[in-house]
């Protein structure tokens, strides 16, 4: 009997790839709980990555939107501290920063786009029978710009305000909700300790800082009126500036300490008697900090990812080896090494991208979980999503081409004896 030549009949009947892939989808059919397994390690690893870079995104995003409510290129300077009998007091603790500095600020430095002087303390706000205890701020009417704030209602009050000490207040969404139940507070009075003010405008709400505090809870007025009616000082606790443009900030804040000091009559070798931050720079850090963290926790979640890429592996080398003598049918009926090779590799790739479509969807529901349960912004992002996709379609094809060269590389007639 003559002997059958397999390479030259497997040339002259190629199989198509719609047949090699059909064929792998009834293969895999065949075991499903061992395929739903398989999926299962690649589900689980898109899953974890996209719930993890979500956890990260929302982080900077949170971050973000507080650095985009702080202020518009914001310069703070603040009263510093003193040094008495070699002890160092806290910030704000010295009287030399005062309402001359911040007109000599807004004259001089040309950096510096807006200006406005502040005071600020403890009051209690009285209205009809209600009572709140809050912070009040003496403020300019560029006070709003520096730190982007919208009105919510009303008016801010004006220049003419602040020259003429008048008693007239805007108030946060705080003092509104705690005193007037929702009511139109504008026009209405009330009183600041002792001091009728009349209500003329309802700042926008801003929510909870990064830090926790209510952002919502003061009042503001005109700092003449701050000064000298609520307070009974002559001193600033801060000066609010903005800078022209984010690349001139460090030159403002330079000019602003030297025309500080000179106005202070520093000596060279004494401190300064003031502070300057820049809040910007924090925030940033923080948004870095959220970046990072969360690179490192969809680092550590793409180990699943790999361990779910062992997992397809080792089930495509077991179901070689199972398959052996069925792979020697084929080859002995015209199926190529081609096509072999194509068939597992196939199968490697469609458990791969139906476990990572599996993930993403299971990844974004968990991210929502995630974010009503614990309070945590997520932000799902459709690039994470992609790269997920095609992460998992990599993983498929890498840790299936091994079992596919295995399954394609053996000898026909051996195969054909295998039991």
């Amino acid at each position: 009997m003559r002997p059958v030549n397999f390479a030259a009949h497997a040339e002259s009947i190629p199989m198509r790839f719609s047949d090699v892939f059909r064929l792998s989808l009834f293969t895999l059919g065949r075991n499903k709980m061992r395929t739903m397994l398989t999926m299962l390690g690649i589900m689980i690893g898109i899953a974890a990555v996209i719930c993890t870079v979500a956890i990260g995104s929302g982080g900077a995003d949170l971050v973000a939107a507080q650095l985009d409510n702080l202020g518009d290129n914001m310069v703070w300077v603040e009263a510093g501290g003193r040094n008495v009998q070699g002890v160092r007091t806290g910030n704000g603790a010295t009287k030399t920063l005062i309402p001359e500095d911040a007109v000599a600020i807004r004259e001089s430095v040309s950096q510096v786009a807006k200006v406005s002087p502040n005071v600020d303390g403890h009051v209690q706000v009285v209205s009809e029978g209600k009572n709140w205890g809050t912070q009040f701020r003496g403020e300019t009417p560029e006070y709003l710009t520096i730190r982007r704030w919208r009105m919510n209602s009303g008016s801010m009050f004006t220049s003419k305000d602040v020259e003429a000490s008048s008693n007239v207040c805007v108030i946060g969404q705080t003092i509104v909700e705690q005193l007037f139940d929702g009511a139109d507070p504008i026009g209405k009075v009330i009183r600041v300790n002792t001091l009728p003010c009349l209500v003329v405008g309802t700042l926008a709400s801003k929510g909870i800082s990064v830090t926790g505090q209510d952002q919502d809870d003061f009042i503001l007025l005109p700092y003449t009126t701050a000064l000298h009616k609520v307070a009974g000082v002559s001193w600033l606790d801060d000066i609010y500036c903005s800078a022209t443009s984010a690349d001139d900030i460090d030159i403002a804040t330079k000019q602003i300490a030297l025309l500080l000091r000179q106005r202070h009559h520093l000596r060279a070798d004494a401190p300064d008697d003031f502070n300057i931050r820049h809040p910007e720079d924090i925030l940033n850090a923080r948004k870095q900090s959220a970046e990072t963290f969360g690179i490192m926790l969809a680092a550590t979640a793409s180990i699943a990812l790999l361990i779910g890429g062992i997992g397809i592996m080792n089930i495509m080398l077991v179901s070689v080896t199972e398959r052996t003598r069925e792979i020697g049918v084929r080859m002995a009926v015209g199926a190529t090494e081609r096509d072999v090779r194509r068939q597992f590799l196939i199968e490697s790739l469609v458990l791969s991208l139906l476990g990572g479509c599996s993930g993403i969807f299971f990844g974004i529901f968990a991210s929502a979980g995630i974010s009503a349960m614990l309070k945590w912004p997520t932000t799902v992002s459709f690039v994470a999503i992609f790269v997920a996709l095609i992460f998992s379609g990599a993983v498929g094809i890498f840790f299936g081409y091994y079992p596919a060269n295995k399954a394609a590389g053996l000898d026909p007639i051996e195969a054909l004896r295998y039991e």
